[in-house]
């Protein structure tokens, strides 16, 4: 011990903590800060109380107080405890105790005054888990406002250590680096994108094994990748080379496997990133980093936090080198060539920044504080925020004022997320085995979507297996079951008099998730918050009326169902029956073009009953109507094109007339012409509306007369018929038989400007447009006089039209 580089560290550090109280620790990879910082402090006797040592992984709480321990000569729950989800090794002499985050949070609000803890270190803390940032937030506001004595120290190997020095008002103190040299090695060209990744890694672990000697250690993303280089590689090394699997839910005896020495020849270590930091994994000298790593990311699909792969970022890819220089010289291998490094991110984001915040928003709602209010080195998003407490009141965790409730606090105590934790403590033990197999991957491969099958296989495994033609994840089943023995020992008895099933329990979880099949076969539904769902055609629930949807691919359009689960019409009425209301409403169908008025008993968006609103209004039909006007288009006759125009003339000559063009019009249609609409349902009969009476009345008495005077509607001929003008030319404009123009001496005009004129054959064709009609009288009428004579010779055409009388008459016989 005395050999790692951290001792260097350590007097400043304790200097630091003992003036302060506080301290930031920057130690690369290999420095000993896990296992040395504890026992130094204890050593130092800077604290009567407890040391708590927080870790972000269970396999590292345990590991590295099992180290300590052993450093002391001792076993855990000594001097060195652990405490674990599932698993405590401490005593009363304990000093030192290593817990995961998740525990320091239920101490914390259990004892806000953390009775009898003297320190809280956070180790690994450049990891950016939620937790860890509530924690730290918490531990600040304890010691700012109860204990002014709490040590509080924050440990990393790559964090940007300035801002959360300056968040806690601490010194930085530096360690060196790791403890032997690494040689890095990159690919010399990028890995072509339609290469499997799982192949190139396993090139790559064999070239490594070629070319080095010692315990090598790969990092992949997950489980699955896991097993499949395991089973690729068998037969690619050589005999010599022992492969032990490294992820957190493995058993603990095999992960101990992985952690110790080899005793014969060389070992390769196929890892998550559980080994980039705090495990020492002895005889290890090279590093093969696939360059990918699992992070915690809010999908809307599950409705919780899901592990999305992305590339490593670059303090991660140094985390993981440093790997190989722990015990001696190393080697590491990089599956990017080193043009692709300067391309990766500096570091990882913040899991405050992008998962999902129900389980925070919970916290805070027991300290009784809102986000703002505590030091978090990251604000959360406050959209997000807000949704996470939409959702806690919708399980009744929050009142409308977002405080806690009492069943909010029975759900905080309860290790689970919200929503599960809300259908554990409501249905009670029987929903154990529901709750363990949505807290986890899916034990079941290429099956179809319903959890019956996966509450089934974990009923009876052989059986299912004898009897079901799909394949099961027996590690995943295992740890299933064991979660499931585990819950079942938390869970009160449930409050409802008769069990609930598996389709109740997952609707209590998912209140939101309901689906209600659509019309048609397409195997299509509607949830009851809102969204939309899809089923393959082929699967069994596709028929299926009514489903509570636990899984999607969260394709914000039309989610793809991943996991449901069948639920009865009657299940739903009494799971929900204080939340069924009736709903009346019109609205304006696209598809049918028309009104449809219904009323309809509704679950949050879905109606489970739905009939004709025999006797709507006639208001709501009129308002409903109007969304049928915007979707046809408002129906403008020719008498109605001609007012518009002439309320446009006037408002250009200066009258106070409102504005009438189609684009305001279509916007004030709640203004003007809702009123004309009674009774009107139909495209139809909108096309059959005459809008002219709605245009008129958007003018008051003293407008009409204005317009009447400034732009007339009508020419009044000479023999006092009156022919409408037409405005929406150039010039206004009428048409007019030649004979009925006779007398007329001068050109007529309207508005200030002359007609244009189009004067009419006794056929009503048009023989003539002039804006002069004395011109006319005196120029080309002689011309049409002839052709007109011999073309309708019943019908008047004097030779001077000035001293004829107008007339719509034929001559009389033998004149």
């Amino acid at each position: 011990m005395n050999r790692l580089p951290i001792e260097a560290a350590l007097p400043a550090l304790i200097a630091h903590l003992r003036s302060a109280g506080r301290a930031v620790l920057q130690a690369p990879p290999g420095a000993g800060k896990t296992t040395r910082v504890p026992l130094a402090m204890l050593e130092a006797q800077l604290t009567d109380g407890r040391i708590l040592m927080l870790e972000p992984r269970r396999l590292a709480a345990r590991a590295a107080a099992t180290r300590m321990a052993q450093t002391l000569g001792e076993n855990p729950g000594e001097t060195v405890g652990y405490r674990i989800r599932g698993e405590a090794k401490v005593s009363s002499g304990t000093r030192i105790e290593v817990v995961t985050e998740g525990i320091l949070t239920r101490m914390i609000q259990s004892d806000p005054e953390l009775t009898g803890v003297g320190a809280v270190l956070f180790d690994e803390f450049h990891e950016r888990s939620l937790n860890a940032d509530l924690g730290l937030a918490l531990c600040l506001e304890i010691a700012g406002a109860l204990r002014d004595d709490l040590i509080l120290l924050a440990m990393s190997a790559t964090l940007d250590a300035q801002p959360v020095a300056d968040l806690m008002q601490a010194p930085v103190v530096t360690s060196e680096g790791r403890s032997f040299a690494v040689e890095n090695r990159w690919l010399s060209v990028p890995v072509p994108k339609t290469q499997r990744f799982e192949n190139t890694m396993v090139d790559l672990i064999v070239r490594a094994a070629s070319e080095t000697q010692g315990g090598i250690l790969a990092f992949l993303p997950g489980e699955g990748e896991i097993r499949r280089v395991e089973a690729a590689l068998k037969n690619r090394l050589a005999p010599e080379i022992t492969i032990h699997p490294l992820f957190g839910a493995m058993p603990f005896d095999a992960q101990r496997a992985a952690i110790r020495p080899a005793k014969d020849g060389r070992k390769l270590v196929l890892a998550t990133s559980i080994a980039e930091t705090s495990l020492t994994i002895e005889d290890i000298c090279v590093v093969v980093d696939g360059g990918r790593a699992r992070r915690a990311r809010f999908d809307p699909g599950s409705g919780m936090s899901r592990l999305v792969t992305e590339r490593v970022t670059r303090a991660e890819a140094t985390q993981r080198a440093g790997r190989a220089g722990r015990v001696a010289p190393g080697v590491a291998y990089h599956l990017w060539t080193k043009g692709e490094e300067g391309r990766l991110l500096p570091f990882p984001p913040a899991e405050i920044e992008s998962a999902d915040l129900s389980a925070l928003a919970l916290e805070l709602a027991v300290w009784g504080a809102g986000p703002e209010q505590l030091p978090f080195l990251t604000q959360p998003n406050q959209g997000a925020f807000s949704e996470a407490q939409s959702l806690l009141q919708m399980l009744g965790a929050l009142d409308p004022h977002k405080r806690i409730t009492d069943h909010g606090r029975v759900l905080a105590k309860l290790p689970l997320h919200p929503r599960l934790a809300h259908m554990l403590a409501t249905a009670g033990p029987e929903a154990a085995p529901l709750a363990a197999l949505l807290s986890d991957r899916d034990p079941l491969q290429a099956a179809p979507v319903d959890i019956s099958l996966r509450l089934e296989a974990l009923r009876d495994p052989k059986a299912f297996a004898r009897n079901r033609p799909y394949q099961i994840n027996r590690a995943a089943l295992e740890r299933i079951r064991g979660e499931t023995a585990r819950l079942r020992k938390l869970a009160n008895a449930p409050k409802a008099s008769a069990p609930l099933s598996p389709a109740e329990a997952a609707a209590l979880a998912y209140p939101d998730r309901i689906g209600l099949h659509r019309k048609g076969n397409a195997p299509r539904f509607q949830l009851s918050r809102g969204k939309g769902a899809v089923l393959d055609e082929s699967d069994p629930l596709a028929a299926t009326r009514l489903i509570v949807v636990t899984d999607t691919d969260g394709d914000p359009r039309e989610a793809r169902v991943r996991q449901a689960i069948a639920i009865s019409e009657a299940e739903l009425r009494d799971l929900f029956k204080d939340q069924l209301h009736w709903s009346e409403h019109c609205e304006w169908s696209k598809r049918e073009r028309r009104v449809v008025a219904r009323r309809q008993e509704m679950l949050g968006q879905i109606a489970l009953d739905d009939r004709i609103w025999k006797d709507a209004p006639t208001e709501a039909v009129a308002k409903a109507m109007l969304d049928g006007v915007r979707d046809i288009g408002l129906p403008i006759s020719d008498a109605a094109h001609r007012f518009i125009a002439r309320v446009t003339i006037g408002r250009n000559g200066g009258l106070d007339l409102p504005n009438m063009s189609i684009d305001s019009l279509m916007d004030t249609l709640d203004d003007w012409v809702l009123p004309y609409l009674e009774g009107i349902k139909t495209a139809d009969a909108l096309r059959k509306f005459d809008v002219l009476p709605a245009l008129r009345a958007r003018l008051d008495w003293s407008q009409q007369q204005a317009l009447d005077t400034m732009v007339p509607a009508h020419f009044t001929t000479p023999l006092d018929r009156k022919v409408p003008i037409d405005y929406s030319g150039d010039h206004p404009e009428i048409s007019i038989r030649l004979q009925e123009m006779f007398g007329q001496t001068s050109h007529p005009s309207v508005a200030g400007q002359p007609l244009k004129v189009t004067l009419l054959s006794p056929a009503q064709r048009p023989v003539q447009t002039t804006m002069d009609l004395p011109g006319f009288w005196d120029g080309s009428y002689s011309d049409v006089r002839k052709d007109m004579r011999a073309r309708y010779p019943k019908h008047p055409w004097p030779e001077d039209p000035r001293q004829a009388d107008p007339t719509l008459r034929a001559k009389r016989r033998g004149t």
